[in-house]
C-alpha cells in the first residue's frame, strides 16, 4: 500500500517544531515528500535535517508530487495558496489562523468544496488531553446548560521578536490572530459552536510603542510595530451564552496564564488544569483527574486526524466552517476597535 504523500509550504519554527516532526511519527502511513519555501537556503537545509526527498521554489510546482500540503506560511499568503492547492486536487491543513478576513476564508472553503478536497485548520488546542476531557465532561451534562465562559491567553513581556509577528501587513493582527485565536476557537468547540450575535472589542499597543521595553521573547523595533499587543472583548450568543475574553503578549500580570472557564447550570469546568466544580450530596465539590502524560502530543493527534480523514477513515475535528467562525469573531473585534461601538453579527 503506498503511503500518503505530504508536502510543507513554508518551513519555519511552527514546521520544523510541530509539523514535520508530527508527519515524521507516522512513518508507516505517510511519506514527507517535498518542502517549499521562499529561502531557498532554509528549505534545502531543512529537507536535509528531515531526510525530504524534494525542495521546490514554486509552491505551484509541489502539488503535482503530493497528496495534501500543510501551509505554513505568514497569515497573508494562507488563502491563495490554501486555494492554489486545492484546485490543483490536494488536500491542505492550514496553520492558524484560517486567513486575514471573513472573506478569504469564505474562498478557501469555496475552493474545497468545488474541488471535493478537505481543508482543516491547524487550532491544535482541540487535540490537547484537557480539552477532549472537557468536551466528553460537557457532553456527559456534567455541567448542564453553560451559560457564561472566560478566556484568559494572556502572556507577560513575550512579544515574539523573530520572524514577522508583528508585520501587520504580513500577519493581519498581534496577539488575538496569533495566541488568542487558539482560545477562542477552543471555546467554540467546548460550547458546541454557537451562533454570535454580538461583539464588543477593544485593541492596545501602547506598551509595545513604547522605548525601552523589558521584553523576555527577543528585540523588536518598537517604531515600527503595528500590530495588538493587548486585546479584550465581550461576546454574546444566539443561545444565551456570553464570553468574556482577553490575550495579551506584553501585560503587565503576575504571571502567563492560558485560561479557559465554563460556568454551567449544573456545574463549572475549567480546562487547564481541567477541574470540575460541582454540588453533590448537599456540598460544594471540586474535583480533578489524574490526567496521564500524552506522549505523542497534540501535534501529533492533529496530524493522524488530518491524514485518516482524507483517507476517509475519520471525520476532521476541525471543520473550515467552524474555523471562520474564529476569523469573523477577530474580524468584528479588531472592527469593534476601530469605530468605537458593538459589532452586530446576526
Amino acid at each position: 500500500m503506498s503511503k500518503f504523500k505530504m508536502g510543507i509550504i513554508g518551513v519555519g519554527g511552527i514546521a520544523q517544531e510541530r509539523h514535520i516532526p508530527a508527519f515524521a511519527g507516522m512513518v508507516d502511513q505517510v511519506e514527507l515528500t517535498a518542502v517549499q519555501d521562499v529561502n531557498m537556503d532554509r528549505a534545502h537545509l531543512v529537507a536535509e535535517n528531515f531526510d525530504i526527498p524534494k525542495v521546490f521554489e514554486d509552491y505551484n510546482q509541489l502539488f503535482s508530487e503530493v497528496d495534501a500540503v500543510t501551509i505554513c506560511t505568514p497569515n497573508k499568503f494562507h488563502s491563495e495558496i490554501a486555494i492554489a492547492a486545492l484546485e490543483a486536487g490536494v488536500h491542505v491543513l492550514c496553520e492558524k489562523p484560517m486567513a486575514i478576513t471573513t472573506e478569504e476564508g469564505e474562498a478557501m472553503i469555496a475552493a474545497a468544496e468545488h474541488n471535493d478536497r478537505l481543508l482543516s485548520i491547524a487550532y491544535h488546542y482541540r487535540y490537547t488531553p484537557e480539552a477532549e476531557l472537557a468536551k466528553e465532561a460537557i457532553a456527559q451534562g456534567e455541567i448542564g446548560d453553560p451559560l457564561v465562559s472566560r478566556i484568559q491567553a494572556m502572556r507577560r513581556r513575550k512579544v515574539p521578536g523573530w520572524g514577522v509577528f508583528t508585520n501587520k501587513d504580513l500577519q493581519g493582527g498581534g496577539s488575538l490572530i496569533d495566541f488568542g485565536c487558539h482560545l477562542l476557537d477552543l471555546a467554540l468547540w467546548l460550547l458546541d459552536d454557537p451562533e454570535p450575535v454580538e461583539v464588543i472589542g477593544k485593541t492596545y499597543d501602547r506598551l509595545s510603542k513604547t522605548p525601552g521595553q523589558v521584553n523576555d521573547w527577543g528585540a523588536f523595533d518598537h517604531e515600527t510595530f503595528n500590530v495588538d499587543d493587548h486585546v479584550t472583548s465581550y461576546i454574546t450568543f444566539k443561545n444565551g451564552l456570553s464570553m468574556q475574553f482577553e490575550c495579551s503578549w506584553a501585560a503587565n500580570v503576575k504571571e502567563d496564564q492560558t485560561t479557559l472557564s465554563i460556568s454551567g447550570v449544573d456545574g463549572g469546568m475549567d480546562v487547564y488544569p481541567f477541574q470540575l466544580y460541582q454540588t453533590k450530596y448537599g456540598a460544594v465539590w471540586n474535583s480533578q483527574p489524574n490526567i496521564p502524560e500524552d506522549k505523542l502530543g497534540a501535534g501529533f493527534n492533529q496530524a493522524k486526524n488530518f491524514v485518516d480523514a482524507c483517507l476517509g477513515n475519520a471525520d476532521l475535528i476541525v471543520k473550515p466552517e467552524q474555523a471562520l467562525k474564529v476569523t469573523k469573531l477577530m474580524e468584528a473585534i479588531y472592527k469593534s476597535s476601530e469605530t468605537g461601538t458593538s459589532i452586530k453579527l446576526s
